[in-house]
């Protein structure tokens, strides 16, 4: 193990090359759906993906086991001349699918060959198979405790109760291992901090932490407490039925079936993992109609986006697929149309968007030419194995999408990993921001003519160098949207540093602060946000009610050994973010992909959903549900209808100005799903804090920039708005959750 080897260019390694908890339920897709019958274009695309799926062995690396194959391979080739590195290989590869005890046993014998020098390799060969064994046993005693006897608590930080581990050899190994790597490697090493919080997570799974880690290996207290006062929210995935295990995928939580309660909709990238559809009766139950609703054997796909792209006024879906893939990532986005009675069909080829197939996980809808429809853009992943355009796909206006990305100026030729729309400069016309893990950001300006303009350096928003989930939002309710941009390019290491107090350089979240004009500001370490957090699937949404939008990160990579808390930021007044994932039980260790914030018990305040998942068979983790506990805090409920504007009123700005003890003040939203990994309801709940009255609800249409105003809104109710109406009272009935 080379000393000073810093994550960062493992990552880019890792990336370069791409060419756990238990093992993930490799369900066969089915061949069609037991729903109704399909069009052509939709039994194509089953076809299509059918196909792709039995290529996956070969082609996917992380699905697949051409990893074993190939190491298999050449240590039978070369006997006692194969390097011990690639017994290392075989050993992490069989872990990284499930297989973790013949894993060990793989790593076991290298490390003894090593130790006799019948493998040439050294000290850091030794450190690497210590360090590698340590993980194994530590996933092995995962599987064992958090997959196999889980409990609500299981992998939320801090481990305590049912988080603690019952069968304790995976953790006594792993620990014995990360101690010999730390005996022998400098303090301020990068892959000595990876070793000390492993060794600090495997002795607080076995309840002997702080006492059973050597105190010069221990970190603070601190590292496992909030400093805020919070409630704790209770994990309720499994009551609800929402527990769903897989791998990386997306949330979505809208109505879609126009009944006013919130549903459910999941995505797992394994090429056979099944788009599931959790539907909420009017008991309060959720019910799985994935098979009924026509989605049977739409499988695979990263992120899922949702708008109403035929302005039908029922919700479709946009599911992504081939991401991290590179050259093998050529598989097909889907479209897929809800037809409004409870059942939704692929049409992707008739849409106009099937022509290409790039690898991508993100993408984002907006009406970009203001001419009353939705648009696309999706951000694909061009690298030097495969070089792709991103695409910018004009709505025709009959249900017909048109590529026009070059003639826009926005084909990035990047490897996107974020992408969000948001008017920058109050001309109504929405910019684009494209996030990219390999390099500059890009901030295209909307000419307004159909044509962008990359104005990222002369605005300063290019970082951080390697960058993931992006946002648009306004975190400081001044009526100017703000940007969130995640750094991708820390790790464990850098978070052991963290909390340890020693200096061990990394890039930072950027909050960048609009002045309304299209320039920006970062503040993010002003505001506090300087934990070395490696966001992936990530969203926002006011989770205490109190008028400030707080957000939720689901960290990771797709490293096995990267266990690290999903977290929590909540937002103190626009002036600084305090990190609650501890108080709140939001702490989560395993892989967190896309992240939904969305009422779904209409008692007015942001339940947290998150899917929970890595990238490899081995890394399965089940989706969680975090019920907010409430704050006593006053809301209003809004749903806007496009007429001029587009149906869904994406880019729509709503003020909600009220009156509390110290007089009025105003709440600033601006129509959305959120972040660019995960995806809320369109309607917006919006918490009011100690609010007395409502003075006034203020909508600004998109298209045309007009104002209405209302003035007869009720505190703690539902309205919907349709452009150029009145405030009406929604629908909306309350029903008990019906709990397992």
């Amino acid at each position: 193990m080379q000393r000073g080897r810093v994550h960062t260019t493992l990552l880019a390694a890792w990336l370069a090359t791409v060419v756990g908890c238990g093992k993930d339920p490799e369900s066969t897709a089915p061949e069609s759906s037991r729903g109704p019958s399909q069009p052509d274009g939709h039994v194509r695309m089953l076809a299509l993906l059918r196909d792709l799926d039995a290529r996956r062995q070969d082609d996917n690396i992380f699905v697949g086991d051409r990893a074993v194959r190939e190491a298999r391979a050449e240590i039978a080739a070369k006997g006692a001349q194969a390097r011990w590195q690639t017994h290392q290989e075989l050993g992490y590869a069989l872990v990284r699918l499930g297989s973790e005890r013949d894993g060990i046993e793989v790593l076991d014998r290298a490390l003894a060959a090593v130790v006799e020098r019948s493998l040439t390799g050294g000290a850091d060969a030794e450190l690497a198979l210590h360090f590698h064994l340590g993980v194994a046993w530590l996933r092995l005693g995962e599987t064992e405790n958090c997959c196999h006897q889980r409990t609500v608590d299981s992998c939320i930080l801090p481990l305590r109760g049912g988080a603690l581990h019952g069968k304790t050899e995976g953790s006594t190994k792993a620990a014995a291992h990360f101690r010999f790597v730390l005996d022998r490697t400098a303090p301020n090493d990068y892959w000595h901090l990876a070793n000390l919080w492993l060794l600090n997570l495997a002795a607080m799974t076995l309840g002997t932490w702080p006492e059973s880690v050597p105190e010069q290996y221990r970190l603070p207290e601190s590292a496992f407490r909030s400093r805020e006062d919070f409630p704790k929210f209770d994990n309720v995935g499994a009551q609800l039925g929402l527990d769903v295990q897989g791998l990386a995928g997306g949330m979505v939580v809208e109505d879609f079936d126009g009944d006013e309660r919130l549903d459910v909709m999941m995505s797992d990238w394994n090429t056979s993992g099944q788009l599931r559809l959790f539907v909420r009766r009017a008991d309060g139950a959720f019910v799985d109609r994935s098979m009924e609703s026509g989605l049977g054997g739409l499988c695979g796909g990263l992120n899922l986006v949702t708008a109403d792209y035929d302005s039908d006024g029922d919700v479709d879906v946009l599911v992504l697929r081939g991401a991290w893939l590179l050259e093998h990532g050529r598989y097909p986005n889907s479209l897929v149309r809800n037809n409004g009675d409870g059942t939704f069909t692929d049409v992707t080829f008739e849409s106009g968007l099937g022509a290409e197939h790039w690898p991508t996980q993100t993408a984002a809808f907006a009406d970009y030419d203001l001419d009353g429809d939705l648009d696309l853009y999706i951000g694909n992943e061009s690298s030097t194995k495969i070089r792709c355009a991103s695409q910018l796909f004009r709505n025709d206006g009959n249900v017909r999408f048109t590529e026009v990305g070059k003639a826009a100026g926005v084909e990035n030729f990047a490897y996107a990993k974020g992408v969000s729309f948001g008017d920058i400069d109050g001309d109504r016309y929405p910019d684009l921001y494209v996030s990219n893990l390999d390099g500059s950001n890009r901030l295209y300006h909307n000419r307004g003519d159909g044509t962008f303009v990359d104005i990222a350096a002369a605005r300063g928003v290019t970082g951080p160098d390697a960058s993931f989930p992006c946002w648009f939002w306004d975190f400081d309710n001044d009526g100017a949207l703000d940007l969130w941009v995640s750094a991708y390019g820390t790790g464990i290491g850098h978070i052991a540093a963290h909390h340890a107090g020693i200096d061990l350089p990394h890039e930072i979240n950027r909050l960048y602060r609009g002045d309304g004009h299209g320039g920006f500001e970062d503040v993010a370490a002003a505001r506090g946000l300087t934990y070395p957090a490696m966001p992936m699937g990530s969203n926002f949404g006011d989770i205490d009610g109190d008028g400030w939008l707080d957000c939720y990160l689901g960290t990771g990579d797709p490293h096995i050994y990267s266990l690290m808390p999903n977290l929590l930021f909540l937002n103190r007044g626009g002036m600084s973010f305090a990190d609650v994932s501890m108080a709140s039980g939001t702490g989560h260790l395993q892989k967190g992909h896309g992240v939904a914030l969305a009422d779904f018990d209409h008692d007015g305040d942001l339940d947290l959903f998150a899917r929970i998942g890595g990238a490899y068979l081995g890394d399965a983790f089940v989706s969680t549900v975090f019920e907010n506990p409430g704050f006593g805090n006053r809301f209003v409920t809004i749903r806007l209808v496009g007429r001029d504007t587009n149906r869904s009123a994406l880019g729509s700005r709503l003020r909600i100005v009220v009156a509390d003890a110290n007089g009025e003040r105003t709440i600033h939203r601006v129509v959305g799903t959120g972040g660019s990994f995960g995806a809320n309801p369109l309607r917006q709940t919006i918490g009011l804090g100690k609010a007395t009255r409502v003075v006034r609800i203020e909508v600004e249409w998109q298209r045309s920039g007009r104002v209405q105003q209302f003035a007869a809104a009720e505190l703690d109710c539902a309205y919907e708005i349709v452009e150029g109406g009145e405030l009406t009272r929604s629908r909306l009935v309350e029903a008990p959750i019906q709990r397992r």
